[in-house]
């Protein structure tokens, strides 16, 4: 299964009660799909997963892939730490007619790297379809070492990780150890053109939200040999970047999205919006990339 290299971690939009607003969600799907993403992850953390009841997530399923209409693959995140539950919401989901599933380590329980391996196989054996693996010991509490990753790798479904431990090192064991056919993405945007370089597929992306085709050009630019190019739009994103993630994502991004004029409504709590000072900075940075990514 191949993802593409621009996976959007698509945000979940809520009207002013809360609830999912499924007119603002499929105006955002056509938006991500127009400005360059290859695939969508839905539910997933920038989709506030833990906030979402299991009916929301497989709603969201279900009228992600009638809306997207086989242009891209819909990944969905069916990851806990519940192994039970991600194996029923996982066959819920490839009920709904999604193209694969994101799981995330386990967070909380802290498993070991056994109970980690288990974890993923057994909901690997439950459905048909393919599976990223997501690594994030930043909100698991836990890493899952590339020795893990690469035993994974073995099990005919398991086809892709998306690393967000920010170590490159460990992402070049991964890529060194793994078949050809296993592929490896960033989990961080601003490590997009290092996870190239040493051999990564792409990256599950939070900023191709609000500057999608730029990333799409750098990731082309990259493949086609252009390294000055890719290197110099690398640096001119990296400001918005990290302003995406000055506050909790998805925070930034829905703020981001809403002054651009792509309605996505507020977080839910324990979110929370962005204060003026941070929103001002937000807007005072869009501003400058608009002229500097022209």
């Amino acid at each position: 299964m191949n993802f593409g290299q621009l996976i959007t971690a698509m945000v979940t939009p809520f009207d002013e009660q809360g609830e999912i607003d499924f007119i603002a969600t499929r105006n955002l799907i056509n938006h991500l799909l127009e400005n360059g993403s290859d695939g969508l992850v839905v539910a997933g953390t920038t989709g506030e997963s833990p906030t979402l009841t299991q009916k929301e997530k497989v709603d969201l399923f279900e009228f992600t892939v009638r809306v997207v209409a086989g242009r891209v693959p819909v990944i969905a995140g069916t990851g806990s730490n519940n192994t039970r539950e991600s194996i029923e919401l996982t066959q819920q989901a490839e009920a709904a007619g999604v193209d694969g599933i994101m799981l995330v380590v386990p967070y909380y329980n802290k498993p070991s790297q056994e109970g980690m391996y288990q974890h993923f196989k057994v909901i690997a054996e439950s459905t048909a379809l393919p599976i990223m693996l997501y690594n994030i010991p930043g909100r698991s509490s836990v890493n899952m070492c590339p020795e893990t990753i690469i035993r994974l790798a073995t099990i005919p479904n398991i086809v892709a990780v998306k690393e967000a431990s920010g170590n490159l090192d460990a992402m070049a064991d991964i890529i060194e150890n793994t078949s050809a056919d296993f592929a490896l993405y960033s989990g961080d945007d601003g490590l997009t053109l290092p996870v190239l370089s040493i051999g990564g597929a792409g990256v599950v992306s939070v900023s191709a939200h609000v500057i999608g085709p730029e990333m799409k050009t750098m990731i082309s630019h990259f493949k086609h040999g252009r390294i000055r190019e890719a290197s110099t739009l690398h640096r001119r994103m990296l400001p918005i970047m990290k302003e995406l993630f000055a506050a909790p994502n998805p925070s930034p991004v829905k703020a981001a999205l809403n002054l651009e004029g792509i309605a996505v409504g507020g977080v839910r709590l324990p979110m929370l919006p962005l204060t003026d000072v941070q929103l001002n900075s937000l807007n005072r940075v869009l501003h400058q990339q608009d002229k500097m990514l022209i």
